[in-house]
């Protein structure tokens, strides 16, 4: 089978499961279609009980040719990006399952459940140190970025 037509068949089983399974506060935007499977956007809420609750974000998701065996480029986008020392202000997330620890048994669901989790265990709000210079000398594309994970505690 070729590495496109996996891709296919797997993006259309992924976005039917997120459509009829839906976990509470991720959901597909009336957007994506079965038509065009390039890029995604899931619509993401903050979790009650934590430093995000009530507020709403967007991650998009653009699919590679070699989904599911390489990663999707993924990040925040719209007008609100949430302030986290994991998340640059242009929307990249440094979280290692996005690049280093991907693996083909991941998912969009697992991908948002993933960023949830990190979302809810943060315990301030603060943008990464390195936020100015990274924004202005970074590519467009977050996979593009060797990331350091030194830091699993926010």
């Amino acid at each position: 089978m070729a590495a496109n037509e996996t891709r296919t068949r797997r993006l259309h089983r992924e976005l039917q499961q997120l459509k009829t399974n839906a976990l509470p506060g991720i959901n597909v935007n009336e957007d994506i279609s079965t038509s065009s499977l390039e890029t995604w956007v899931i619509n993401v809420d903050g979790a009650s009980g934590t430093l995000y609750e009530e507020e709403q974000f967007q991650l998009q998701f653009k699919f590679p040719a070699k989904y599911p065996f390489d990663s999707p480029q993924v990040m925040f986008v719209g007008s609100n990006i949430p302030i986290h020392p994991h998340i640059y202000s242009n929307g990249h997330i440094c979280l290692s399952i996005l690049t280093d620890d991907w693996s083909p048994a991941l998912s969009v669901q697992s991908v948002c459940l993933s960023v949830v989790s990190m979302l809810s265990s943060c315990k301030e709000k603060k943008l990464p140190p390195d936020n100015e210079f990274y924004v202005k000398t970074c590519s467009k594309n977050p996979k593009k970025t060797r990331w350091w994970y030194h830091d699993d505690t926010v």
